[in-house]
């Protein structure tokens, strides 16, 4: 049988007799093939030359030297992420598969499903950020950034979120503020808990109360913070300086100001949390606390590599937590 181009799946279940849904079976490793069955059709995957595809050519090296790094989708903090871990897969002898949803998957358990699919046939481990579920028991080796619930069992890499957020505040109290708004992030993620404790404990050592009509959720994203930030500002006894949780509600906050008349720093001071590119390039530059996103992007990379090539357990940790820094630009003053 000749073929022109690529040859295909169809192509390898008429030289092998046998379905096009039992050559899928064989080519992703589920169960349901006979053994007979099964050594005929990865010999004309092998004839046909079939393992030039991924999926097939795990079957005979159970490696495709693929890692994957999965996320709900692709926006500025995940993106940062990427960058590193792309960086970082150079020195190795991987190749980095990126892998979305589209941001049309993000509920509980997306990332189980994501790894169903690529699992074992296309990567053989894979980086997860943000994940809403973490299984200690996944098919192939596995790292978490910054997942929702925190650290677990898996290796996971994250920043120092509470000290982040403690620094953000003592930078308001040093500039001479005393009534501090925050900007809150989802209230599922336990990296939002960890700023808003840091908030709350900043506030505390500086001997302020928590006037809590100013704390509000701002969901991490521009279009969640729209309304509370107008609620925090549209008022007589309006805040001085709001701490966002990051950066992408922290620039909503100083649009959904100068949309009320309000100038920033002059009348309204804001810092946000992430220092994404974005937070350089608003107007005014975002004041922040910048997490090592691209660091921590790599990191995770070398953990799961360190995993795949059988290092020790007791060489990988099993919780990297990076510092956080305060980046100083334009959107933060000294009250008069």
């Amino acid at each position: 049988m000749e073929h022109s181009g690529r040859v295909k799946m169809s192509d390898v279940a008429r030289r092998a007799g046998v379905s096009v849904a039992t050559v899928s079976k064989v080519v992703n490793g589920r169960y349901g093939v006979a053994q007979a069955t099964l050594d005929r059709v990865q010999q004309v995957i092998a004839d046909l030359g079939y393992e030039a595809s991924l999926g097939a050519s795990s079957l005979r090296s159970h490696r495709t030297h693929v890692v994957g790094i999965l996320v709900a989708e692709f926006e500025p903090f995940s993106t940062e992420l990427l960058k590193g871990a792309s960086e970082a897969i150079g020195s190795t002898e991987y190749e980095l598969l990126a892998y979305s949803g589209g941001g049309r998957r993000t509920d509980v358990g997306w990332e189980r499903r994501y790894l169903s699919r690529l699992g074992g046939t296309l990567i053989d481990g894979a980086i997860i950020v943000t994940p809403t579920v973490v299984d200690a028991h996944s098919v192939i080796p596995v790292v978490a950034i910054d997942p929702h619930t925190g650290p677990t069992g898996l290796p996971t890499v994250d920043s120092d979120n509470f000290a982040g957020a403690v620094m953000a505040v003592e930078h308001l109290v040093a500039l001479g503020h005393r009534r501090i708004g925050l900007m809150g992030g989802r209230p599922d993620l336990e990296s939002a808990r960890l700023r808003e404790a840091g908030f709350r404990a900043a506030l505390q050592a500086a001997g302020l109360e928590v006037d809590e009509s100013l704390v509000v959720n701002g969901g991490f994203r521009p279009e969640t913070a729209t309304q509370p930030a107008r609620e925090l500002l549209d008022r007589p006894d309006r805040p001085t300086a709001i701490f966002a949780a990051n950066d992408l509600s922290a620039i909503r906050t100083i649009e959904v100001a100068r949309e009320l008349g309000l100038r920033v720093p002059d009348d309204l001071s804001v810092i946000g949390f992430d220092n994404v590119p974005e937070s350089a390039l608003c107007e005014p530059p975002l004041t922040t606390i910048s997490q090592p996103l691209r660091d921590i992007g790599a990191r995770a990379l070398h953990l799961l590599i360190d995993l795949l090539d059988d290092k020790h357990d007791k060489d990988v940790p099993t919780h990297l937590q990076l510092p956080t820094a305060l980046v100083e630009r334009s959107s933060c003053r000294a009250l008069a």
